[in-house]
């Protein structure tokens, strides 16, 4: 029990800025254990939900889903929104897939970079806002779950396109039980969906892994292979996907 406990914690530290406390042993405990990932993900989603929620109350709104996107960026330390940025400078550059990796790591945020996350920020602020009071929480737990899925799955499909912070997560879901951590994260991510929002919640997940797959297309095609800021767009763009999954489901039924 010690030890799964302090896995957990690992993973948060590792996915948050929650002081939790982090070790020497954080990167590698949270690559071991990335099939929990969605468990993390809705955590978040749920903190998210519950702050969305209260300004509901007294906020239009528009201004809420800016607030609660910004409170997400926040809460994840915006590791993934740089990745998001990172991606698109990757992807517009015109060279070698090692340039382009090496573009990717420059400090400076380019034109691709900036248009890339301002469409991908704003569409997302934008749904989170068209989302009732009545279901904003459950949708925030189910998008952020299916989010955390995207790079368990990216990690599972993906190969490593350098040596890095990735290598240590697609290392751990190709070796000794790789199936079974990627059937654990399905396992938790669908339970999650299914049980707060039925057919939408399903329909959201279906679509955040949509959208892994096509990240890790567009990644194999221009840096052959994934790297970490790859992984920081997956969890961005699965978010979004889910979202709007959830806003076309409500709407047609």
């Amino acid at each position: 029990m010690h030890a799964m406990f302090k896995e957990i914690k690992s993973l948060i530290a590792f996915l948050t800025i929650i002081p939790v406390g982090m070790d020497s042993e954080c990167l590698t405990d949270a690559a071991d254990y990335m099939s929990l990932f969605p468990l993390v993900g809705a955590f978040i989603g749920l903190l998210a939900g519950i702050f969305a929620w209260l300004l509901l109350t007294i906020l239009d709104a528009l201004i809420v889903g800016i607030l609660t996107l910004g409170f997400i960026l926040l809460i994840t330390g915006l590791h993934h929104t740089d990745g998001l940025l990172d991606f698109g400078d990757g992807i517009m550059y015109q060279g070698s897939p090692e340039k382009k990796i090496e573009i990717m790591h420059d400090q400076q945020t380019g034109a691709g970079g900036l248009a890339l996350g301002l469409v991908a920020i704003l569409t997302t602020a934008f749904c989170i806002a068209q989302l009732s009071q009545n279901f904003i929480v459950q949708s925030l737990i189910v998008c952020e779950a299916s989010a955390k899925l995207a790079m368990v799955l990216m990690a599972w499909v993906g190969r490593s396109a350098h040596e890095g912070m990735n290598t240590y997560f697609v290392n751990a879901m190709h070796g000794k039980h790789r199936y079974i951590r990627l059937v654990a994260a399905l396992f938790i991510a669908f339970s999650i969906a299914l049980l707060l929002l039925h057919i939408a919640g399903f329909t959201a997940i279906i679509a955040g892994l949509v959208a892994a797959l096509v990240i890790v297309g567009i990644s194999n095609r221009h840096f052959r292979g994934v790297t970490g800021d790859v992984f920081g767009a997956g969890n961005e763009f699965a978010r979004l996907s889910s979202l709007i999954a959830i806003l076309v489901v409500v709407r047609w039924l």
